[in-house]
């Protein structure tokens, strides 16, 4: 089943119409033309199937009409060249990108989180996190060291991060490509991408780039949906939220996207 969407028309639609009204989600009158009854009917599946609730039909919704089962998205990471992610990192050394772009492909592959609207999030967040392209811990500041505590003192009693005290603050600072940080988040995802407590033990591992990219993906990957949701409605700062916890570096993270979806089709 060929992409379909409001204004498209045809036997294609027609099947499309005869599928859902067979779901128990009636377009109304089968007519092969796609209109707002036929959305309707698209976005109530969409969202009883727990899909992205765009009104499109695409291979997901498509072979969960078809098959009970999503089908898979088309793969971009062929065009995710590093001549396409520099044009999107302007201020960051190719070498850089040459040496990381692959680490992250993979992890990205593996985590099925391969299609153009995942590629371009990862990437925008790797620019909004840190525009050198490689992974990093944390550096000092005003807002993980007190005045005149120890280095990341203020993150030792941290709770939400699972931090016991001193040294903790210190050991889980935030690394990678998406400053993992706190005991609490170095065992969940050490244990996510098939370390278990390796990571916990040599927290510094983090930093290492093909580590860096598979804590990137086992990030991203639970919150595809709510990304794309937020990426569907043109909300940036949402997608960013949701990584983040908040929009900083919001203008990296935009600026990226956009540059990206305008060279990856």
């Amino acid at each position: 089943m060929p992409t379909l969407e409001i204004g498209s028309r045809g036997a294609a639609v027609t099947r499309l119409q005869k599928l859902l009204k067979a779901r128990g989600f009636d377009p109304g009158v089968i007519d092969g033309a796609f209109g707002p009854g036929t959305e309707a009917a698209v976005l109530a599946f969409q969202r009883s199937e727990g899909l992205l609730a765009d009104g499109i039909v695409g291979p997901r919704t498509a072979g969960m009409l078809v098959r009970k089962k999503p089908g898979k998205l088309a793969s971009a990471i062929d065009q995710a060249t590093p001549a396409v992610v520099s044009a999107m990192f302007p201020h960051t050394p190719l070498g850089n990108i040459k040496g990381n772009l692959p680490h992250v492909l993979a992890a990205l592959t593996k985590a099925a989180l391969h299609d153009r609207v995942m590629i371009l999030m990862a990437l925008a967040t790797i620019r909004a996190e840190t525009e050198s392209f490689e992974p990093i811990a944390e550096g000092r500041s005003r807002y993980n060291t007190s005045p005149s505590g120890h280095p990341f003192d203020l993150y030792d009693h941290r709770h939400d991060l699972g931090n016991r005290g001193k040294p903790d603050g210190e050991r889980y600072r935030g690394r990678g490509y998406v400053q993992l940080t706190g005991r609490f988040n170095y065992g969940k995802y050490g244990k996510v991408i098939g370390l278990n407590n390796t990571l916990l033990a040599k927290p510094e591992l983090a930093s290492e780039p093909k580590v860096a990219g598979q804590l990137l993906a086992a990030f991203l990957q639970p919150q595809e949906l709510r990304i794309k949701e937020s990426l569907a409605k043109g909300d940036y700062a949402g997608a960013r939220r949701i990584v983040n916890g908040g929009t900083h570096g919001i203008d990296r993270f935009t600026d990226a996207f956009m540059i990206g979806a305008s060279l990856i089709t």
